[in-house]
């Protein structure tokens, strides 16, 4: 793709929308993907790692899909619980378009597919659940993980995916040493070569420490 990156605001490379099948939340499912947008094949492995390791969602509030690329996680969220509002955040507008399209289809109403500077500052997430875009580069994840985090209302948490040779573990340990006090940082779940993070955003008075299983 040369300097055509899935995290590119606006891909030049062809569109070429297909439709592939998955199963989210349940269910399996027709979704349509297009070029020039992250996996566009099949659902990831790392994120049907995510997804097979994340516990039930809250049954509604605010949930944030950070990089919703053409929108599994987005998706699944807003099947799982349809009284929530999915905020799935992009700075690629195919991915973007496609997010909306396949809400349509599956006559879902509760997703907002929105570039990040269209999200009300006044929103508080319940959940976040991310397969963060790694490869935009160390200085812009954190950036965007030290702007959303914070968003978190009290006593929620974010999940991360992240590919061990792509820098799990030294996330986790920024993550850690960025996020404290007030937030808990710990591994939730491995699998297939994934780490799944979990951020904890306690509360006033705080929550009990979480104890490992």
């Amino acid at each position: 793709m040369g300097s055509d990156h899935y995290f590119s605001a606006t891909p030049a490379s062809a569109e070429n929308l297909r439709t592939i099948r998955v199963t989210l939340a349940g269910r399996d499912l027709e979704v349509t993907t297009a070029g020039g947008v992250f996996s566009p094949d099949r659902l990831d492995a790392g994120t049907a790692v995510l997804l097979a390791n994340m516990p039930p969602l809250p049954p509604g509030g605010d949930f944030l899909d950070l990089g919703c690329g053409w929108g599994p996680i987005s998706l699944t969220m807003a099947l799982a619980s349809p009284h929530a509002t999915v905020w799935a955040v992009d700075v690629n507008e195919r991915a973007l378009d496609l997010v909306r399209r396949n809400a349509d289809e599956l006559g879902l109403t509760n997703v907002n597919a929105v570039r990040p500077d269209d999200v009300p500052d006044d929103i508080r997430f319940r959940t976040i659940r991310s397969n963060p875009p790694i490869r935009v580069g160390k200085n812009v994840l954190h950036d965007m993980l030290e702007r959303w985090i914070p968003r978190l209302d009290e006593r929620s948490d974010a999940w991360l995916v992240v590919q061990r040779n792509l820098g799990a573990d030294s996330l986790q340990r920024w993550l850690a040493a960025t996020f404290t006090p007030g937030y808990s940082v710990f591994r939730s779940a491995t699998g297939k070569g994934f780490r799944v993070i979990k951020v904890r955003k306690h509360g006033s008075p705080p929550t009990e420490p979480i104890a490992l299983a």
